[in-house]
């Protein structure tokens, strides 16, 4: 993504200048521009207007971590001299975005603390929120962030369907239980070279029903006959510029599921579908959607169903690059947890995972969704039909 889009659609938005303020690496969106890790200790300012090149502002301290990289700077001494060399940044500028979400409505736009806002708009000037700035340049994937996830995505669902045939196989002999389920699925990443922050998820029936539950070596359960098994996992290759592979699969341990976990399954991928015919229909007709009606469309269908008690998150997150985890820095579906307003963007991706959570089992259905400049949303990763029949 070139600044050029940037600031075409800053002029759509009447937006003189995107400031992204920064403090000791608090904003993951300065990583993503400079495209380096720097270690940075003062007040850090970088403007971007609506049309011409960027200008940098750091303390004179910070001055040799972007001489490094090659990255012209101008500098400032003191906070006299920050404050005075900040609105010269912003001279003439009238409406300025920042990572500033209005009522803290989206923590993960909300970076700028309120004392730089106010400073801002002390110098007369109007503060908008950069999240959909932020989305078009630091959350897009780029032609690497692409491969990475289709290579990541491969390699999940070869490992998803391995575990489940792990689980049958130890079904036929001593037996298993979650956490050496989860370790063996920790071993097939190191083996494919794929990291992970975290996880992954095995829960085995009333764990299952536990968005979070996360097994560990004191606290694991068996997996029998009969039991109902959820697994979530997510993995990338190493870098700053790749992009995660996240799903979600459910199976039962024996040859005939109860009705009743099947039709919680098949309202889940029925959710599921909903939010992606949304999006699909959506940029068919050249229309902008929001993250919180992705959720909507998903959620709607439960609640239909019946099942709307038992909700107990958002329908998806972002993905995108430059994250530790697989939780990325764009648009959520989300209007539970927060009422997302950023729009579905080109060239960045998401999760669409609807959940049922009741008191024995949950279900949880996991797909990966990019969009494509030219072609617009499309699932990137495997999508489970069915319920695995474990053994």
């Amino acid at each position: 993504m070139t600044f050029s889009t940037v600031q075409q659609f800053m002029k759509d938005q009447r937006i003189d200048a995107w400031l992204v303020y920064d403090f000791r690496n608090n904003n993951p969106v300065i990583g993503r521009i400079v495209g380096a890790k720097l270690h940075l200790t003062r007040r850090v300012y970088w403007l971007l207007p609506a049309a011409g090149g960027p200008r940098l502002l750091c303390h004179t301290i910070d001055e040799t971590n972007f001489k490094k990289i090659g990255m012209p700077c101008e500098t400032y001494p003191d906070w006299r001299g920050m404050q005075a060399a900040v609105a010269g940044l912003l001279d003439g500028r009238r409406r300025v975005a920042m990572e500033y979400s209005p009522g803290g409505a989206l923590p993960t736009a909300g970076i700028a603390d309120a004392g730089t806002v106010e400073f801002i708009r002390s110098l007369g000037v109007e503060v908008v929120s950069s999240a959909d700035l932020v989305q078009l340049y630091a959350a897009a994937w780029g032609e690497r962030g692409l491969a990475s996830h289709i290579d990541a995505s491969a390699h999940c669902e070869r490992i998803m369907k391995a575990a489940f045939a792990f689980i049958g196989q130890k079904l036929a002999g001593p037996g298993t239980n979650e956490r050496e389920v989860q370790l063996f699925i920790a071993e097939e990443f190191r083996k494919a070279g794929l990291v992970t922050d975290s996880g992954p998820i095995v829960g085995v029936n009333a764990h299952a029903g536990d968005p979070h539950y996360e097994p560990d070596e004191k606290t694991h359960a068996p997996i029998r006959k009969g039991d109902w098994v959820l697994i979530d996992l997510w993995a990338k290759r190493p870098g700053d510029d790749t992009v995660y592979g996240d799903i979600t699969w459910t199976g039962y341990c024996g040859k005939e599921v109860p009705a009743e976990h099947r039709k919680v399954f098949e309202t889940v991928k029925s959710a599921r579908n909903a939010s992606v015919h949304a999006a699909e229909r959506a940029w068919k007709a050249g229309e902008a959607i929001e993250g919180w009606k992705l959720d909507e469309a998903a959620r709607r269908v439960i609640i239909d169903a019946g099942y709307g008690a038992a909700i107990k998150h958002r329908t998806g997150h972002s993905l995108s690059p430059g994250t530790p985890g697989a939780h990325g820095i764009g648009m959520n579906l989300d209007n539970i947890e927060t009422h997302d307003t950023r729009r579905m963007m080109p060239g960045t991706g998401f999760t669409v995972e609807p959940g049922i959570y009741l008191p024995g089992f949950g279900v949880r259905n996991e797909i990966n969704v990019y969009v494509d400049a030219k072609t617009g949303p499309a699932v990137t990763s495997c999508s489970q039909e069915e319920i695995v029949l474990i053994g």
